[in-house]
């Protein structure tokens, strides 16, 4: 069976997003953390950025990340602010299951990305999910309450956290709503690069 994961960079001081002040200065913080991946001849190549960038472990964290990724949960918060900045083709290239309540047809654009609105709850979206992954994984895209919700239920494999050399010093937490005293973590991976820390986990939920 597939397995469901996530993946998702963190800061130094445990951030995975900037907290909100202006958007000038949101996006100049989720910028620098998540700068080392616009440096990967991947990422220039997925997001259409043009010719050159860098090979190495990173390059192949992320391509490897992209490949095993046979869909994708986002919620609904995340689609909304990557509806209006996503280009056409958008970056994913997979089925994308949307945890909604707001009814709506699927949406097609361009390079095998159709966006579905699932209006039923976390374990149908992963049904679905499931379902249209085939033999790859699925991958739970954020944001960090959707990230919760999973952990918290009890859905999540595994996951990978690519530490970053930044301080943010506010912002939103990925394990702050989480009952860690249901979740056992043992680590199965961890690789630096000079830009980069990525460490990888598998997730055990203990029964009450």
């Amino acid at each position: 069976m597939s397995k469901v994961f996530f993946s998702v960079t963190m800061s130094l001081d445990g951030f995975i997003a900037p907290d909100w002040r202006s958007d000038e200065q949101w996006f100049r913080q989720w910028t620098q953390l998540q700068q080392y991946a616009f440096h990967q001849s991947f990422v220039r190549r997925i997001l259409k950025l043009g010719d050159g960038g860098e090979s190495g472990v990173d390059n192949d964290i992320l391509e490897q990340t992209f490949d095993r990724t046979g869909a994708t949960i986002i919620g609904k918060r995340m689609f909304d602010a990557g509806e209006n900045q996503w280009p056409e083709e958008a970056p994913f290239h997979t089925p994308v299951f949307v945890l909604t309540r707001k009814v709506r047809e699927p949406w097609p654009r361009l390079g095998g990305t159709t966006f579905h609105f699932v209006n039923d709850g976390i374990e149908s979206a992963l049904q679905h999910a499931r379902q249209a992954a085939g033999d790859r994984d699925v991958r739970i895209g954020g944001g960090a309450q959707t990230i919760q919700q999973f952990l918290n239920a009890g859905m999540i494999d595994e996951f990978q956290l690519t530490v970053s050399p930044v301080l943010l010093h506010a912002g939103i937490r990925l394990f702050e709503r989480i009952d860690m005293d249901r979740l056992q973590l043992t680590q199965i991976g961890a690789v630096a690069s000079p830009r980069v820390t990525h460490l990888r986990y598998r997730v055990e939920t203990v029964a009450c």
